[in-house]
């Protein structure tokens, strides 16, 4: 069974910085894209970013320049750093990927981790 494993959130003033953590286990074969999504409180879930198996991103307007997404394919694991935290970045962020196990492709989500941004 797959399972997505976020790590890395918490409490950080305006200004600080986080590295969020996302670790793919189970019967994996391959894992092609991999995402990080975040839903504020009374709000839709929202892209943040995403990376290819090659390492190509595509990151929201909102965060570009203060956040960057990369990963480790060796360790299944796909990273957020994000810089400059501001209170609009309060949310709960949730690792996404497209998992390739014996058998089947299915896309997965991790639990999600709390990331508040606040004086």
């Amino acid at each position: 069974q797959v399972q997505l494993v976020e790590s890395g959130g918490g409490l950080v003033q305006p200004g600080g910085s986080l590295r969020l953590s996302c670790a793919a286990s189970g019967s994996i074969l391959s894992i092609n894209d991999m995402g990080w999504y975040r839903q504020a409180p009374g709000k839709q879930r929202e892209l943040v970013a995403t990376i290819t198996s090659g390492g190509s991103t595509v990151t929201a307007y909102s965060v570009k320049g203060r956040f960057a997404i990369s990963r480790d394919n060796a360790k299944n694991t796909v990273y957020l750093q994000m810089n400059s935290l501001q209170p609009d970045d309060t949310a709960v962020y949730y690792c996404n990927a497209d998992i390739q196990s014996i058998g089947s492709k299915d896309n997965y989500w991790g639990r999600g981790t709390q990331v508040t941004v606040s004086s």
